[in-house]
C-alpha cells in the first residue's frame, strides 16, 4: 500500500514535510521576477492535490476534472465582470460551492459506473461544460474569453499588485490550507476507508462499508477544491478563457501527477513544479517542439520510475541506506 511521503504511525509532521513551504517562502524573497510563474505553479499544485485525492487514494479514474476547475474559474470571472462582486473570499466561496454541486450531481451518475464507461462519462461532463461556456457568449465571453475581471484587496488590506507578490502569497496560503485539509483527511479513518476501496472495493462492500457514499463524498470535496484552484487562476490572471475547460488541462494534470507520483500526496507538489518549469524553459528554447521534450520526459519517468519522481528519490535513499 502506498503511503504519502512523511507517513508515520502517529501521523505527526516530519521535518521534511516543511521543506516545500520553506522553499516556497524562499522563492518569494529570492526570485521576485518569477512570482507570476510561481503563482501558476501553486495554483496547479492545488488542482493536482484535488485530483490525487480521488485518483491516488480512492482509485477514481477521470479525464474530466477540468470541468470543476473551469467552472470555478468562470464563476469567479462572471461574479466580477458581470455582477460586480469583487471580494476575493466571496468569489472563492461561490466557486467552491458551484464546483462542489457539479461534483455532487455528476458524481451521483459517474460513480455508479466503472472502468472505461466511467472514464468516458467524466470526459463527457467536461465536454458539455466546454460547449455551454462556448455558446453562452453574453455571459462567458465565448471564444474571446471573459475580461474585465477585478479583485478587491484581500480583507481590505492586501491589494493585487503588478509584481505578483500578493497573488503569490494568496496562492500559497490557499495551497497550504488545501494541503492541510487533504493530509488530515487521508490519515483519518475516512482516508483509510478510501484506500481500502481503491485496493479492493468488493471486500469493503463485504465488511459493510458504505462504498458509494464515501466515494461520492470525496468526489464532491475534490470538485470543490478544484473549483477553488480555478478561482485562483482567474483572480491571478484577471481573465478566463475556454482553455480552462476540456481535455487538455485534464490531460496535463494527469501527466503532472504521473511525473510526481500518484497517491503520494507530495507527488502533487513535485509534478506541477517540474512540468511547468520544463514547459516554460522548453517553450522559450524550442517554441514549436516543446511538447516533444515533455513527452520524452514522461516516457523516461514511466519506463524507469514507476512511482514518479518521488519513486526515484525513494529508490536512491533506500540504496544509500543499504550501503550505509
Amino acid at each position: 500500500m502506498n503511503h504519502p511521503v512523511g507517513y508515520n504511525a502517529d501521523h505527526r509532521l516530519r521535518w521534511t514535510e516543511w521543506l516545500p513551504w520553506v522553499v516556497a517562502l524562499a522563492v518569494f524573497f529570492l526570485l521576485p521576477d518569477y512570482l507570476s510563474l510561481g503563482a501558476r505553479v501553486l495554483t496547479y499544485i492545488l488542482f493536482a492535490l484535488s485530483l490525487d485525492l480521488i485518483l491516488g487514494y480512492a482509485g477514481i479514474i477521470t479525464l474530466g476534472h477540468a470541468a470543476f476547475f473551469g467552472l470555478g474559474a468562470y464563476v469567479t470571472g462572471i461574479l466580477s465582470a458581470k455582477l460586480g462582486v469583487n471580494d476575493p473570499l466571496l468569489q472563492m466561496l461561490c466557486s467552491a460551492c458551484a464546483a462542489g454541486l457539479l461534483g455532487l450531481a455528476t458524481g451521483a451518475l459517474v460513480l455508479r459506473t466503472h472502468g472505461l464507461t466511467q472514464l468516458m462519462l467524466t470526459l463527457a461532463v467536461a465536454a458539455v461544460c466546454l460547449e455551454v461556456a462556448n455558446k453562452a457568449t453574453p455571459v462567458t465571453g465565448g471564444a474571446d474569453g471573459l475580461s474585465g475581471v477585478t479583485v478587491a484587496p484581500i480583507l481590505g488590506l492586501f491589494r493585487f499588485d503588478m509584481y505578483g507578490r500578493t497573488a503569490y502569497l494568496w496562492c500559497l496560503v490557499l495551497v497550504f490550507g488545501g494541503w492541510w485539509l487533504i493530509r488530515r483527511l487521508i490519515y483519518s479513518p475516512f482516508g483509510a476507508a478510501l484506500t481500502g476501496i481503491r485496493e479492493n472495493s468488493v471486500r469493503m462492500h463485504a465488511v459493510g462499508a458504505p462504498v458509494y457514499k464515501r466515494l461520492l463524498t470525496v468526489y464532491t470535496l475534490s470538485a470543490a477544491i478544484a473549483g477553488i484552484a480555478g478561482a485562483l487562476l482567474t483572480q491571478t490572471n484577471q481573465f478566463v478563457g475556454l482553455n480552462v475547460l476540456g481535455f487538455e488541462p485534464s490531460g496535463e494534470l494527469l501527466v503532472m501527477l504521473i511525473l510526481g507520483g500518484v497517491g503520494r500526496l507530495y507527488g502533487a507538489f513535485v509534478g506541477p513544479l517540474v512540468f511547468l518549469i520544463a514547459q516554460d524553459f522548453l517553450a522559450r528554447q524550442f517554441p514549436e517542439y516543446w511538447y516533444f521534450g515533455i513527452g520524452l520526459m514522461l516516457v523516461v519517468v514511466v519506463l524507469f520510475a514507476r512511482g514518479g519522481i518521488l519513486g526515484i528519490s525513494d529508490a536512491v535513499i533506500a540504496r544509500m541506506r543499504r550501503k550505509a
